[in-house]
Formats: structure tokens, C-alpha cells, sequence
């Protein structure tokens, strides 16, 4: 390799996704800390909600109080949602002109290379900053299809797409699932709305990017995409925010309905700081015929739940989810996915790779249901796990509940330590060892960074060796 094009640790900026702005009250809205009717009550009437939205908060926030946290997962005694404010926001309107966005704001996305993003893929982008969005542009020949893609409050409020909305909001992820689907109902705010016709077929990914900047402070997006009959849809999402001494929330939510014969590839990167609790929630539902692909890579965040679920409800659809987890000094990510098969010659694919470093955990959970009506499904499941130290830890729980014979069912799972042979052969041809480590763990990340666009790949590349080059 060119000794001038060769990438090293030390030359990752590990402060790219460190910086931050200070709130003042001249720019920033800041709700009161805390969860109760009357904060509630407040966020709606700060958001305008119609009636049936303000109702929905509060029966969201009545089913929050009567549940518990759930005593398998990983311990959140950090979290007090008393300390948390739920809705922040920069006193600014969503703008469809970039140059019109306030100067901190755009030097944030600046920063990340959202502009960048635009200009490169020629999408439509959307970028939230705390709880609100505040840039949002569909390039023309988006919407000449009739492809709808605006921000929630918008599609929420609007004549022509408000009745969908109502259709369709919370009806996969409901309050009752669990206690932070009903904290989301109560309290969610900014996020995505995209609609694909029938037969439309996009050639470039839609993005959108999450920011959380405030300290103290809950992030509650709400993306809700229905790819219709026919339809295809690359959508692709990226989260960060800055380093804090306390503790940030994240709870948002992502509803998928992908109708018959249709396509859509939901990709993201993850990059929460480490004083984030990553409570997120996610699932599709699939008709017939139609096909789900989940390309998934968290890193960052103190303490992480994520299990996306894809509901296979029609004969002959299917689900794939390839996912990557990196977990260092301090962290416990707890994630996986959920395939649930509810019609028959339904297929299902898990592809994982975790990866553990100076004393991080991480813990695989997958759950594969395949109910008695659903004959000649297909289900695979394949878990990896690479622990880089004697310090961390790595846990696979995989779960299967299977119903019917007339079934094809695998699982592997693998854990192992990065091999002292590979590392002693690299540096025997010149690798430094550091080098020759981050070269292992990039190799066994390779199959997930494959299949995200080139910029995001060279992202997440560029996360390990970040990852890589602390805490040695």
C-alpha cells in the first residue's frame, strides 16, 4: 500500500462527534425535567397536536407508570427520567434552504457531512437537531413520483396524509409492548415520514440524521415508512451526539410496512456517546411476497437495547438482518433481532457480529417464532462474537419457539478471542501490532460494512479504528 494513502489510527479525529454547542434560552426551548401529565400536556400544546394525538400522549404515559423495567435487561439504575428533559429544541422553523438553517446548527451538520451526504447520493435529507428537525429537502424528481418523504409533524397535520398517519402510528410498536414504547407514545417528537407508491422504484437512498446536542436531555424520533405494492426504497439513518458527564436517553422508534412485492433496505449506523442509554425500538411488517433488509452497526451509547422485529404476515415474504455491535470500555450493548413467521414459505436470515473490548460487554439475543400455519418457512441464524481482551465479555441467548414440522431451521453461534497466530504472522511481515489488530477486527466486520453505500462503509471503518486505537 502507498505509504501516502495508508490510513492509521492516529489518524482517525476521535473528536468529530465530540463537539457540541451550549444551549442559551435565546435559542433554545428547554422543557422542564421530568415525566408527569401536566409536562405532557405541555409538549402536545408546544407541538399544536390534533386532539386524537394529545389523548394518545396520555394514555401512553398512563401505561408507562404501570409498567416495570423489564429484569433481564442490562442495568439502567443510572437513568432517572426524573433528570431528564424530554423536548428540547432550537427556536428555529424547519427550513427546505440550508442556507437558511441558524450558523450553530449548520456548523454541527457541517461537521458530520450532512451537506456533503446531499450532494453525493442526490437524495432528500433530513436532519434533526434535539427534538426537533430543522433541515428537510426532497430533491424534485423525488417528489415528481409521488414519493412523500417530510418530517412526522408535517405528514401529522397535513389534510392529504394525516388520516394515514392515524392509520398507521403506533400500531406495530404499541404502549403496551413495554415500558419505553409507552414513554415514546407520550413523549415522542421530531422524526421521519415516508411514503413510496405503488411501483415506484428509487434509484438513491433517502437519508436522515439525528443529532442530540443537549445534555441532560431524551431524544424521541418517530419514523414511520409504508413502501406500497411493487414499491422499492433504500432508507438510511445515522444518530450521534457529544460526550456528557450525565445521562442522555434515547427512545425512539421505527415502524416499517412494506406491502406486497415491495422492497426496503433500512440501514444504520449508530454512534451515540457513552453517557447515551440507547433504548430503542424497531419493526417491520411484511406482506406478501415482500422482502425487509436490515443492514444494522451500533456503536457508542453506555448502555444499549436493540432488537429489531420483522413480522412476516404474508406467504412468501421475507427477512434478512446483518447487524454488527462493537462494545468498549464501559459499555453494555445488549442487542440482536426478532423474526416472527406468521404465514407459510416465509424466509428468515440473522447474520451478527459483536465485537468486545477493554472490559465491554456484549450480549446476542435472537428470537425466531414460526407459527403452525407457517409451512416450509426457512429460518438461519448465525451469531459471531470476537472478544479482543480477557476483560470483556460476550453472552449469546438465542431463542426459537418453533410451531410447525414442515419447517428448515439452523442456528450458529461462535465465540472466540482474536487470534495471537494472525496478529504474530502481521507483524512478522512489518504490521505494527496495533495495526495489525484494527486489520482482524475490520476483516471480521467486513461482511456488514459491505453491504452499507460507500460513505457509510468507510464510516463505520473509520468507527473501529476509533474504537481500536482507545483503551489499549
Amino acid at each position: 500500500m502507498d505509504e501516502k494513502n495508508k490510513v492509521l489510527i492516529n489518524d482517525v479525529n476521535r473528536s468529530l462527534y465530540d463537539f457540541r454547542y451550549e444551549e442559551n434560552e435565546k435559542d433554545f426551548y428547554r422543557i422542564e425535567s421530568g415525566l408527569s401529565p401536566e409536562i405532557v400536556k405541555k409538549l402536545s400544546e408546544e407541538k399544536g397536536d390534533p386532539a386524537w394525538m394529545r389523548e394518545f400522549r396520555l394514555k401512553s404515559l398512563e401505561e408507562y407508570n404501570r409498567r416495570g423495567v423489564g429484569k433481564w435487561m442490562p442495568d439502567i439504575s443510572g437513568l432517572d427520567i426524573e433528570n431528564i428533559a424530554v423536548y428540547v429544541r432550537p427556536k428555529t422553523k424547519m427550513s427546505e434552504s440550508w442556507e437558511e438553517v441558524p450558523q450553530d446548527i449548520k456548523d454541527t451538520f457541517e461537521k458530520l457531512g450532512i451537506p456533503e451526504a446531499e450532494r453525493k447520493s442526490l437524495a432528500g435529507v433530513g436532519a434533526q437537531y434535539d427534538s426537533e428537525l430543522v433541515y428537510h429537502n426532497v430533491q424534485e424528481s423525488v417528489a415528481k413520483e409521488g414519493v412523500v418523504y417530510t418530517d412526522f409533524e408535517s405528514a401529522l397535520k397535513s389534510e392529504e396524509w394525516g388520516a394515514m398517519v392515524k392509520e398507521y402510528f403506533m400500531t406495530l410498536v404499541t404502549p403496551r409492548d413495554h415500558k419505553f414504547a409507552a414513554l415514546h407514545g407520550a413523549v415522542w417528537s421530531g422524526g421521519s415520514f415516508v411514503y413510496v407508491p405503488k411501483g415506484v422504484h428509487l434509484s438513491f437512498p433517502l437519508q436522515s440524521y439525528f443529532r442530540l446536542n443537549a445534555k441532560g436531555a431524551g431524544q424521541f424520533e418517530h419514523t414511520l415508512i409504508i413502501v406500497d405494492e411493487g414499491a422499492d426504497l433504500h432508507f438510511i439513518e445515522g444518530c450521534s451526539a457529544p460526550k456528557y458527564n450525565v445521562a442522555n436517553l434515547h427512545a425512539g422508534c421505527v415502524e416499517l410496512f412494506v406491502k406486497k412485492g415491495a422492497h426496503l433496505r433500512y440501514s444504520t449506523i449508530e454512534n451515540w456517546s457513552k453517557n447515551m442509554y440507547n433504548l430503542n425500538t424497531k419493526r417491520a411488517r411484511v406482506e406478501e411476497g415482500g422482502l425487509i433488509e436490515w443492514v444494522s452497526g451500533s456503536f457508542g451509547s453506555h448502555t444499549g437495547c436493540l432488537y429489531p422485529e420483522s413480522d412476516l404476515v404474508g406467504k412468501g415474504a421475507r427477512a434478512e438482518f446483518t447487524g454488527i455491535t462493537f462494545a468498549g470500555k464501559g459499555q453494555d450493548l445488549d442487542t440482536g433481532a426478532k423474526m416472527v413467521h406468521l404465514a407459510p414459505e416465509t424466509s428468515s436470515l440473522i447474520t451478527t457480529k459483536s465485537i468486545s473490548k477493554s472490559g465491554g460487554k456484549s450480549t446476542y439475543r435472537s428470537a425466531v417464532y414460526i407459527a403452525k400455519d407457517a409451512k416450509k418457512s426457512k429460518a438461519s441464524v448465525s451469531c459471531m462474537s470476537l472478544m479482543l481482551d480477557s476483560d470483556s465479555r460476550s453472552d449469546t441467548v438465542p431463542a426459537m419457539k418453533i410451531l410447525c414440522d414442515d419447517v428448515d431451521v439452523g442456528h450458529e453461534a461462535k465465540i472466540g478471542r482474536i487470534s495471537s497466530d494472525a496478529i504474530f504472522y502481521l507483524m512478522s511481515r512489518g504490521v505494527p501490532e496495533d495495526e495489525a489488530r484494527s486489520m482482524i477486527v475490520t476483516g471480521f466486520a467486513n461482511p456488514v460494512s459491505k453491504e452499507l453505500p460507500l460513505e457509510y462503509a468507510v464510516e463505520m471503518n473509520n468507527l473501529i479504528r476509533l474504537e481500536m486505537g482507545q483503551g489499549m
